[in-house]
């Protein structure tokens, strides 16, 4: 009778195909029957399994298929000659040194994983970056949507890697109407997200041993994209006006990444005399400046200020603009829009990293943009967060009077608020306090590469979004913040 004692298996089990396989497979390979042993005949085998025979045929022919069985008409199965070194299936594999990456690949183990994307079942959320389902305007999406799958294409093919024509055409009318920037058709590339384009700009423009200018505190996974290529940053310090280009005297750097319109975190404006000087800098050291204008569509109490890209003709800017802030971070669409002499070999990247972007989504999208019906709704997505950041100011003021000092909340989708009362050194129990009531809340320290000078080093400052919020969530968010913020007094 065959042994089927590695499987753990109760005796009187009726076993399948699979089991029975798995089983002669690892006695073969336990040497339990050696090379050239002859197995049971599948009519033995079946009567001494309670199976029938077509179950054991099964089970033979596969260990056949793979090498481990000789069958030939009219004898018993035999076993076949195998290769030195297999061994069992539930034998402990011999440890393994880890696998050698490539540069790029050494430096991501290096970088710490991602977290801030898992779900959560918090009561009040003030991340950064969400958006309210309730905004997303799913009628007039879908019908987009419907139409450009209801026109069947001349053909299935894959497309200009640089974007849709339809949306590019699309796009360059939004950018002159939205934000007087004027450009050529073949400038605009629709990207997978700023992401994307971040990372196009980073393999294109950044290499081992270059250097890149960085705002700091800043986008942090920016400074990671940058420094992936084996680039390393240069940190400029921002306050309340955006970078400080007085800085930038002597140094000397590839590119520099800068946020204008609303620098993220701290929410500046750069004024028009840091505009011209930071272009200033890039002509003369031959640089590029990447003017990442993520939100720049949520302007409360200011006036609109022209792009770095109107200024100057674009001709050391790229532009960086997303969907993400307006429509939906999940759907993936942004754009960049280069200087004449980097737009084929930007589509050139752009084809070799993955052909080009989902067409439909983009048909859609320009859709919507054609008919004015994204812009409606950015319109109307303004009026909403600004009555969201009105609900937030007013709630901290009320729950926290002269304790914080809130800046930025002139534009965009969060505001930075300082406690003036709290060391920088009890983030992590503040953290830790407000999550345990059900909120979620977020520092700004990470942000800062190096860590804050001096001048802000013994403060607790928090990024607070809004977006993704109701009036009463706010409220109650306020609430439960000043709570967790009187239980951590109490205890120092």
């Amino acid at each position: 009778m065959v042994q089927l004692e590695n499987q753990a298996i109760p005796k009187h089990t009726k076993m399948g195909a699979r089991q029975i396989y798995e089983a002669l497979k690892d006695q073969i390979l336990s040497h339990v029957y050696e090379a050239g042993g002859l197995l049971p005949s599948s009519r033995n085998l079946s009567n001494e399994l309670g199976v029938s025979r077509t179950t054991v045929t099964v089970a033979y022919e596969q260990l056949s298929v793979e090498g481990f069985v000789d069958l030939r008409q009219g004898a018993r199965p035999r076993v076949a000659a195998l290769p030195f070194g297999l061994r069992p299936s539930d034998a402990t594999p011999k440890q393994r040194s880890a696998h050698r990456l490539s540069a790029y690949g050494e430096r991501l183990r290096a970088t710490p994983p991602w977290l801030d994307y898992l779900p959560n079942s918090l009561m009040v959320d003030f991340r950064y970056g969400d958006l309210s389902p309730s905004d997303f305007p799913a009628l007039a999406w879908k019908k987009a949507v419907n139409a450009v799958i209801a026109q069947r294409p001349s053909r299935l093919a894959y497309d200009d890697p640089r974007g849709s024509r339809r949306l590019r055409q699309a796009m360059q009318g939004y950018l002159w109407r939205a934000r007087t920037l004027q450009c050529d058709l073949e400038q605009i590339i629709i990207v997978n997200g700023s992401q994307q384009g971040l990372d196009l700009c980073a393999r294109l423009l950044l290499g081992s041993g270059s250097e890149f200018v960085i705002e700091n505190p800043g986008y942090r996974m920016a400074r990671q994209i940058f420094a992936s290529t084996g680039a390393s940053p240069l940190p400029i310090a921002v306050d309340g006006e955006g970078l400080k280009t007085e800085l930038l005297e002597g140094v000397r750097a590839r590119l520099a990444y800068v946020t204008p319109s609303h620098q993220f975190p701290l929410g500046g404006v750069m004024p028009i005399s840091r505009r011209h000087q930071l272009l200033e800098w890039a002509q003369e050291n031959d640089a590029y400046v990447i003017e990442d204008d993520y939100d720049s569509e949520y302007r409360y109490d200011i006036s609109p200020v022209p792009p770095l890209h109107s200024l100057e003709a674009g001709s050391n800017v790229i532009y960086l603009g997303t969907i993400s802030k307006t429509l939906s971070p999940m759907m993936r669409i942004g754009y960049l829009v280069v200087p004449p002499e980097l737009q084929d070999v930007f589509a050139t990247a752009k084809q070799l990293f993955d052909r080009h972007s989902p067409v439909t989504e983009q048909e859609a999208l320009a859709s919507l943009i054609e008919s004015g019906g994204y812009e409606s709704h950015v319109r109307r997505v303004r009026r909403l967060n600004r009555d969201r950041r009105e609900t937030l100011l007013s709630a901290l003021q009320r729950a926290f009077g002269e304790q914080i000092t809130v800046e930025g909340a002139d534009a965009g989708l969060h505001v930075l608020v300082w406690f003036n009362e709290l060391p920088k050194s009890v983030e992590t129990a503040l953290v830790e306090t407000a999550r345990s009531a059900s909120i979620g809340v977020y520092c700004i320290s990470p942000l800062y590469e190096p860590q804050p000078d001096e001048t802000t080093a013994d403060r607790l400052g928090l990024v607070m979004g809004y977006s993704a919020l109701t009036p009463r969530q706010i409220e109650r968010g306020v609430q439960l913040l000043l709570a967790a913020v009187e239980t951590l007094k109490s205890q120092f």
